[in-house]
């Protein structure tokens, strides 16, 4: 049904009803339709994305969806459904790929924060054991490990890591038992 009414709109439509078809299909597509029952819908969602991240909607009508009860939090970029008219559902499709690369985004730059905050974390490491061991202040350790990232021509994170993980295993290795 789905087929019908996006191939008269002027859509290409591929179809896959076995896995093996994804990765045959979906390099050649811009957008996924679902059209199979609720329970269905993340495990189907799963295993697009795990071949390519693209807009899902899921066709929603009387076949796919015979309960009167939604719970569906499956992670979709819109509904589409038998209902709909031509103009609705290209509404519909435009909203939901303007939601796939607004949730794009919003992934991107969380992994950038999540990534800034970690090096931030090795930084602080770094700065609390230089400030321990070499008996200076914050802003000291700070200067050390700009001047020691420059000279290096490295990443301060990276000078801070190497720092961290060095003391870890001298601690380590203190622990032990095992002096040199």
């Amino acid at each position: 049904m789905p087929e019908a009414v996006l191939k008269d709109m002027g859509f290409r439509v591929y179809e896959a009803t076995h896995t093996k078809d994804i990765s045959i299909i979906l390099p050649k597509v811009d957008a996924v339709l679902l059209s199979v029952e609720p329970e269905q819908v993340e495990p189907w969602r799963s295993r697009m994305l795990a071949h390519r991240s693209l807009p899902i909607f899921w066709w929603c009508d009387a076949h796919t969806f015979p309960s009167n009860e939604c719970k569906l939090d499956a992670g979709i970029d819109g509904l589409l459904g038998s209902k709909m008219s031509a103009l609705e559902i290209h509404c519909a499709l435009l909203l939901g790929v303007n939601h796939f690369f607004q949730r794009t985004e919003w992934q991107q730059e969380r992994e950038q924060l999540l990534s800034k905050l970690e090096e931030r974390k090795w930084i602080d490491q770094a700065k609390r054991i230089l400030c321990e061991i070499k008996h200076i202040s914050e802003a000291e350790a700070y200067d050390f490990l700009r001047k020691q990232a420059m000279n290096e021509r490295k990443r301060m994170v990276d000078v801070a890591t190497s720092i961290v993980k060095v003391y870890q295993l001298l601690q380590d290795e203190n622990k032990g038992g095992r002096r040199r």
